[in-house]
C-alpha cells in the first residue's frame, strides 16, 4: 500500500485567519510514532502560523505554539481534529 492522502483542506475562518489540514495514511508508522498517519495542521493569523500540530520521522507527535515545541498525545485521527479545533477556539477566546 502506498501513502494515501485522507484530507487536504484550507478552511477560511475569518478575514485574517485560516486553518490548513493535511493528513496522510501511511503503510507503516513513521519513526517515533505507533500510528499510521502523517499530519500537519496549521492555524494561521495575519499570515503567521501561530499553532501547528504535526509529526515528523524521529520526532513523533508534537505541536508548535508561541515558539515552543510541545509533545502531543495522539489518540486517533478524529481526536486529533477535535483537539486542534478546540485549541483554536481556546486561542480565539484569549484574544
Amino acid at each position: 500500500m502506498k501513502a494515501q492522502l485522507l484530507l487536504k483542506r484550507k478552511l477560511i475562518l475569518s478575514e485574517a485567519t485560516f486553518a490548513e489540514l493535511v493528513i496522510w495514511q501511511l503503510p507503516i508508522p513513521l519513526d517515533g510514532s505507533v500510528h499510521h498517519y502523517k499530519y500537519r495542521l496549521a492555524y494561521v493569523v495575519n499570515g503567521v502560523c501561530v499553532l501547528r500540530y504535526d509529526n515528523e520521522a524521529g520526532k513523533g507527535n508534537h505541536l508548535h505554539i508561541n515558539g515552543q515545541e510541545l509533545s502531543y498525545c495522539f489518540v486517533s485521527y478524529e481526536q486529533l481534529l477535535k483537539d486542534f479545533f478546540a485549541h483554536i477556539k481556546l486561542m480565539e477566546n484569549q484574544q
